[in-house]
């Protein structure tokens, strides 16, 4: 039977038992710079799912993208790519973008905005954060836990419906939507984008064409979750950049890679034979911020990835 599906919940690894974990296990805190206030609202304001990564084989997958804003590094990283260093900034959260309709495109996650000594602003950048979708259900695994954190620590779960990380829907659903909408407007008006992941999460992307960091429209900062022992607690490392324009990244992730042509002429002799003409049509799921997509994917996942 496979062990416990969870890594961290509000914060701390499961099996940390230190006062600060078990505050914040009490609490419902995150302690991750939630827009929100001082506690977790993952799902629900009063009863979140405080789910902040999933063990994925002898990896983690971050599932909540306010976990990729431990001490703030993001905002760091992203200002260096946006502005001149030793620009003055400030940084705004769930900051609403609309299109010339003044249609919403959706909530950027944080704008970065830089001053003048006369507080104007003079320039400012996107910056969009990007945890994995869950396939599986991961809710009955946290409740359980949340029950007796001391003895489910190290609980083995059953195989059906077991939480994995699904980064294809991930992309598609979420990143490439995000990509149209609110980066399709940011980069007609000519200013610049990062969007800060977890390794693993990247390394599900198509191969970007790089470009030099003076060239480039966005900022790809991707991220590590380090284990250290003397804390007990997982720390967030800067992995590598990866520097992009904005219409070929959009061009690469949003095109899927085709299949040999005669596994779906297979598929179509057997529907013609059968006599199945009638398929059931995808009940496409849609993110919280984004407006609806055509779904030629068809993908149905548990929404995990969100605040």
């Amino acid at each position: 039977m496979p062990k416990d599906p969870l890594a961290e919940v509000f914060g701390y690894p499961i099996g940390n038992m230190s006062q600060e974990a078990v505050n914040h296990r009490q609490g419902r805190l995150c302690p991750f710079h939630n827009s929100s206030g001082l506690n977790c609202t993952k799902n629900s304001a009063t009863d979140p799912l405080g789910v902040c990564t999933i063990f994925a084989g002898d990896a983690v997958a971050i599932t909540c993208p306010v976990r990729l804003r431990q001490d703030m590094l993001i905002v760091a990283d992203a200002a260096q790519f946006f502005f001149p260093r030793g620009t003055r900034h400030v940084a705004l959260t769930e900051v609403r973008l609309n299109d010339v309709h003044g249609k919403s495109a959706g909530n950027i996650d944080i704008v970065l905005v830089a001053l003048d000594e006369q507080n104007q602003i003079i320039d400012f950048g996107a910056l969009e954060v990007q945890a994995v979708y869950i396939s599986g259900n991961v809710s009955n695994a946290f409740k359980e836990y949340m029950k007796d954190p001391v003895a489910n620590c190290s609980m083995e779960w059953p195989s059906k419906n077991y939480p994995t990380p699904d980064y294809l829907s991930s992309s598609r659903k979420r990143l490439v939507p995000q990509m149209i909408y609110k980066g399709g407007i940011l980069n007609k008006w000519g200013k610049k984008m990062a969007v800060a992941v977890h390794r693993a999460f990247f390394d599900q992307l198509p191969t970007l064409k790089e470009v030099d960091q003076t060239e480039a429209e966005i900022a790809w900062f991707v991220y590590d979750l380090k284990y250290d022992t003397a804390i007990d607690r997982y720390k967030l490392e800067r992995a590598e950049v990866k520097y992009t324009k904005f219409r070929d990244a959009l061009d690469t992730i949003a095109t899927p890679e085709p299949g040999n042509i005669n596994g779906f002429l297979s598929y179509l002799e057997a529907r013609v034979k059968t006599g199945k003409f009638m398929g059931t049509p995808p009940q496409p799921e849609l993110p919280p911020d984004v407006e609806p997509l055509p779904d030629v994917f068809g993908e149905q996942r548990e929404n995990a990835g969100d605040k």
